[in-house]
């Protein structure tokens, strides 16, 4: 089986090894994580990932930003990206349909379980 190449962008270092941790240990995944959302493209076009999993709020630059310029890389167009993100409850996830801008996206508190779920779901859809 070839490993999926995960990576996980969130400001929050403890969120990113939680994910890395959990991701990998279920053997179908590679997981880099990345801290700096001003670094994601940079990070992304040297890992190559197969999905993107990116936190909306940092303090250096919004995730929407950080989704256009990925968008804009002819390398990472095609990457599928899934947002982190505080500002939506899990109650809001049946309202929104899962989707904020036509990106799919998870609520923290994150579950480890219902992440594998939406990264299973992106990446079937590819």
């Amino acid at each position: 089986m070839v490993k999926k190449k995960i990576l996980v962008v969130d400001d929050e270092a403890s969120i990113t090894r939680l994910l890395k941790l959990n991701l990998e240990k279920t053997g179908a995944y590679v997981v880099r994580t990345e801290n700096e959302g001003t670094k994601t493209v940079e990070v992304a076009r040297e890992f190559k990932p197969d999905l993107i999993l990116l936190d909306v709020m940092m303090p250096d630059i919004d995730g929407g930003d950080v989704a256009a310029h990925l968008q804009a890389d002819g390398l990472l167009r095609s990457v599928p990206i899934v947002f982190l993100t505080a500002a939506v409850k899990k109650e809001e996830l049946d309202t929104k349909g899962g989707m904020i801008g036509g990106f799919a996206y998870i609520a923290k508190p994150l579950d480890v379980n219902g992440v594998k779920t939406v990264i299973e779901r992106t990446l079937a859809n590819v």
